[in-house]
């Protein structure tokens, strides 16, 4: 049986009041389970990021429950003093941009977490080598971001994220920049990150074509979130 790894219970995010009140997120309840990738879509401006970065706790909700793993992280008020040790130890980011830092090598890129965490260079270099030759870019390893390609640069910034061995993944439009192929190479990455990792990943999209490579659907429609089988056409 699967262990649930996210778990959200009527979740509420709003903006503003008065006359300049918005609702965004109102009442969404779902779970991800370990091993599973899931595509998050909606039309834009329908509160993707923002359900993502709740999830994150990087965006603080109205109100609503948040668990990630077996700890409640929130319950209408975040119930961590500090939510950047739980960004640090449970999740893994993935952005659209490869956000890698242009004046460090790729190893010290994938190094510079682990490190910030309490592991040593020599256990943070290993385990980084041990990801980039497990993504075939172990020869890149001294290579400086500017001399990789564009899918390269993605996929160092997805070692990035595996390097403090996250419990989850969060995925915020990882292809946008890509083409087909490297696209559903990356798609294919995630996938494999969820299996071999044992994972969730949650992957915020609106390529339609990525879709049958995921597990499940999520789509936010009247600003809650329901379940979609990939095989549905037409989901975005």
């Amino acid at each position: 049986m699967k262990k649930q790894s996210i778990r959200v219970e009527n979740l509420v995010k709003s903006f503003g009041k008065g006359e300049n009140f918005v609702d965004v997120i109102n009442g969404a309840s779902f779970s991800v389970d370990k091993g599973e990738l899931v595509a998050l879509v909606a039309p834009s401006g329908a509160g993707k990021t923002t359900l993502l970065m709740m999830i994150g706790c990087v965006m603080e909700p109205t109100s609503g429950q948040i668990y990630l793993g077996d700890e409640k992280v929130y319950d209408g008020q975040w119930l961590a003093k500090d939510t950047r040790s739980i960004r640090r130890e449970k999740i893994g980011f993935i952005f659209q941009a490869h956000y890698l830092i242009p004046f460090l090598n790729v190893i010290e890129n994938v190094t510079l977490l682990p490190q910030t965490n309490g592991l040593t260079k020599e256990a943070s270099e290993a385990k980084a080598m041990e990801i980039l030759e497990y993504f075939d870019i172990g020869d890149k390893a001294h290579a400086m971001p500017s001399q990789l390609s564009g899918g390269q640069n993605q996929r160092v910034a997805i070692a990035r994220a595996l390097a403090n061995s996250p419990e989850i993944i969060l995925a915020d439009e990882p292809t946008a920049a890509l083409d087909m192929d490297r696209s559903t190479d990356v798609v294919k990455m995630l996938k494999r990150i969820a299996i071999e990792q044992d994972v969730a990943v949650i992957m915020v999209t609106h390529d339609e074509a990525m879709l049958p490579l995921c597990d499940r659907v999520l789509k936010i429609e009247d600003k809650k979130v329901i379940s979609i089988k990939t095989a549905d056409e037409h989901i975005i």
